[in-house]
């Protein structure tokens, strides 16, 4: 039986499902970050009005497959991809392509010419393939860790609109 992807735009009561995703992205999947690091990172699975407030101020495109969220990617103001986050068993599947090319199309759809990140190490790769740059490296301190992290950016083509008598 063939598993059916598609990626949506989330709805408030994902809110549950997200904050388990990152969960699972930050503590069950491939990292070069240390457990005491990924502890610091996120310390408990996200809830309360913070969160939902947060996810409620972003377009957030979630993946399913077979019915069941795998992953998701945000867009907040100024075209800043918040989140991105795919669970374990999603990572390398070509989801994050799917979710990424979501956002840019709703980014040039709303006239924003320039996206732009906090990548993880993880992150990193998968953003450079999408065609970002890095702007800095950085190491930023969290709950007492340092975590290295990369601002990174990409400029939107804009088409140019002519006006034609």
């Amino acid at each position: 039986m063939k598993r059916q992807m598609r990626i949506r735009l989330a709805v408030a009561e994902d809110d549950g499902v997200l904050a388990d995703v990152m969960f699972d992205a930050v503590h069950h999947g491939c990292h070069v970050y240390s457990h005491a690091q990924r502890q610091a990172w996120v310390p408990a699975r996200c809830s309360g009005i913070k969160w939902i407030e947060r996810l409620a101020a972003q377009s957030i495109f979630v993946a399913e497959i077979s019915g069941q969220v795998v992953g998701f990617m945000s867009l907040a103001g100024h075209g800043y991809i918040d989140f991105v986050y795919l669970r374990p068993s999603a990572q390398g599947t070509g989801i994050f392509r799917q979710l990424y090319h979501s956002i840019e199309s709703l980014a040039l759809q709303t006239g924003v010419d320039r996206l732009w990140v906090h990548a993880s190490l993880m992150a990193q790769p998968a953003f450079t393939a999408m065609g970002f740059t890095i702007t800095v490296s950085e190491r930023i301190d969290m709950r007492g860790q340092s975590l290295q992290r990369f601002n990174m950016e990409k400029q939107l083509y804009q088409p140019v609109r002519t006006l034609v008598d």
